[in-house]
């Protein structure tokens, strides 16, 4: 079963939290244990899982690695963006995670993150539900 979400984002670079989306995914689904592969299609977006108690963390992540990949470097890819691609390849495009009893298995302080390195756009992801 799998379900395609699109959003917009609206910075060049930005996380947005996109755990109920996939929570939403797996009641839909009605699967009450399994597995799940969120995917983004983007050379230059990613996914990952972090803190969602404080915001700050997000734009520590983001600060962190406008610091150390800069779009300002003379890089060979003619776009303009080979920052982005970089990102977006450390960070990666795909997550799996456990359902347990109808719902995502996730620590108390975690929440699953799209990654926008090339914004803004609208942009795509997807969640793969695999019963177990």
């Amino acid at each position: 079963m799998t379900y395609t979400y699109s959003l917009k984002t609206h910075n060049r670079e930005e996380m947005i939290e996109i755990t109920n989306y996939i929570q939403e995914s797996v009641e839909n689904s009605k699967i009450e244990e399994g597995i799940l592969i969120v995917y983004v299609p983007h050379t230059t977006a990613a996914v990952t899982i972090n803190e969602n108690a404080d915001p700050s963390v997000r734009k520590d992540i983001t600060y962190f690695l406008r610091d150390k990949i800069p779009k300002s470097k003379e890089y060979s890819h003619l776009e303009g963006n080979a920052d982005s691609h970089i990102k977006s390849t450390l960070i990666g495009q795909s997550l799996t995670l456990i359902i347990e009893n109808g719902r995502l298995l996730l620590g108390t302080w975690q929440g699953i993150y799209f990654c926008e390195f090339d914004g803004p756009r609208n942009r795509n992801f997807m969640v793969k539900i695999i019963k177990g």
